[in-house]
């Protein structure tokens, strides 16, 4: 029985998530904004089989009430196997350019908000000597591209906060995983049009299961992105310019 705690666990790859969780009758602890919506999502996952499920309404953007979010982990779950940290927002790339505020909020979100919550956890790790500590990246910060680089930055500078807790902590057996996710199809890219690079949640999910029990380091989801990104990062910033990826 694994115990599981979930940062941001109402988004659509969370949530698909804790479903295959329930099903392997985990015990989890699931952080979120929308109190509802997580009581909604943890009366579901009890149906399907979780153990326990608590729940812990909170704005992730407000980084001082993260020691304590953090400790609520330790007391609901006593050894967690696994931290999840899977919140963030795409936004607006175009308002992003426009307005100061708007791009500030963006990092909040995507970046501040997981490295204060990482400060944290990798403590409480340390401390432990045992688990995983997983965060969702996505491909966008592989290399800066003029439709994404606001949120391309944030997922950059996680990606290597990340790379840094994975050498500190691997001495104290402790996983650090770097989940770089590709396209996905999810209500946070509904204005897209979906071609044949998109995934779904649940692929993403069962993806995130698998890797999750043994990995470590950066993981791409799904593999194909791995070597395309290679590719990417091996344009010229002229050709690049041209092709307008």
């Amino acid at each position: 029985m694994q115990h599981i705690a979930v940062f941001g666990a109402t988004s659509a790859i969370a949530s698909a998530f804790c479903r295959l969780a329930a099903a392997r009758g985990a015990v989890m602890h699931l952080v979120g904004r929308d109190a509802t919506a997580l009581q909604s999502l943890a009366a579901d996952l009890e149906q399907r089989g979780a153990e326990r499920v608590s729940t812990a309404p909170a704005d992730l953007c407000e980084t001082e009430r993260h020691s304590r979010l953090v400790a609520e982990v330790w007391q609901a779950l006593r050894h967690p196997d696994l931290v999840l940290l899977a919140h963030g927002s795409l936004g607006s790339q175009a308002r992003c350019q426009q307005d100061w505020t708007t791009q500030r909020d963006m990092l909040n979100i995507n970046l501040i908000s997981h490295l204060s919550l990482l400060t944290r956890l990798a403590e409480r790790f340390e401390d432990q000597r045992s688990g995983c500590l997983a965060a969702i990246g996505s491909v966008a910060g592989d290399r800066g591209r003029a439709s994404n680089y606001v949120y391309g930055a944030a997922k950059a500078g996680l990606s290597c906060y990340l790379g840094g807790l994975q050498q500190r902590l691997a001495p104290a057996a402790v996983r650090v995983v770097d989940l770089r996710l590709g396209r996905v199809d999810t209500p946070m890219t509904s204005e897209f049009d979906k071609g044949l690079l998109w995934s779904t949640p649940e692929r993403i999910a069962r993806s995130m299961h698998r890797v999750l029990r043994h990995r470590s380091g950066t993981v791409y989801l799904p593999g194909y992105w791995r070597p395309l990104m290679a590719l990417i990062r091996a344009l010229p910033n002229a050709l690049v310019r041209r092709l307008g990826i």
